[in-house]
């Protein structure tokens, strides 16, 4: 039997090794195909495939542009080479190994006071799936699409952590340590997925609006 796995084993075994190297800003990625065993993700490599990770990519980029296709070449690669005898299996540095469990809801929540760069890459890593989320006067918000905006001067960050600084025509700003969150795309309760223009309209986001309390 050969397995397909999507990180570069040993590091990120587990069952969300796509989201993981994301939250955690690692600038690259990638696949690998080995013999599975008895241990999670531990077998002997077969080959891997390796991809980076752009500083605006998500977990649906990462995966459904690169990690997808390029999965199912390098099965059929792999399973050419063992047909053919041609093969190789290299046992996995132990010394390199990490595991991760599961990226659901506890995981996926935003807190506002971490650095705008860890908030960015929680939401980038939890797009489209399990969703970063806040709340909204105790409703759950998720947030999608966004963009990072950095603030390198001491003490020129606009508002207060979890505040909405700026609503514009097409999003609406959250501030976070050391920067904003421009959000574009999210999600309140049980509604749909829905532009930022029209969730403001429909939910009275406004500036000074706190999220998450």
């Amino acid at each position: 039997t050969i397995q397909f796995h999507p990180s570069l084993l040993p590091k990120f075994r587990g069952p969300s090794s796509i989201n993981w190297p994301i939250i955690k800003g690692e600038a690259n990625t990638g696949l690998t195909i080995f013999r599975p065993n008895d241990g999670l993700d531990e077998g002997e490599v077969i080959l891997q495939k390796e991809t980076p990770i752009g500083p605006d990519d998500t977990l649906g980029t990462v995966y459904f542009d690169r990690l997808f296709p390029m999965g199912v070449e390098a099965m059929l690669e792999a399973a050419d080479l063992v047909h053919a005898g041609k093969h190789r299996e290299t046992v996995q540095d132990e010394s390199f190994a990490s595991y991760e469990g599961w990226c659901r809801e506890a995981e996926a929540r935003i807190h506002w006071a971490n650095h705008v760069d860890a908030v960015y890459n929680l939401i980038r890593g939890c797009n489209p799936a399990p969703g970063a989320w806040t709340t909204l006067n105790g409703v759950k918000l998720q947030v999608f699409d966004a963009k990072k905006h950095v603030v390198r001067t001491f003490g020129a960050v606009k508002g207060k952590i979890g505040e909405v600084c700026e609503v514009g025509a097409e999003s609406f700003t959250v501030t976070s340590q050391g920067g904003r969150i421009e959000i574009f795309k999210a999600k309140l309760g049980d509604g749909k997925k829905i532009a930022a223009a029209e969730l403001v309209a429909s939910s009275g986001i406004s500036p000074g609006t706190l999220l998450g309390t």
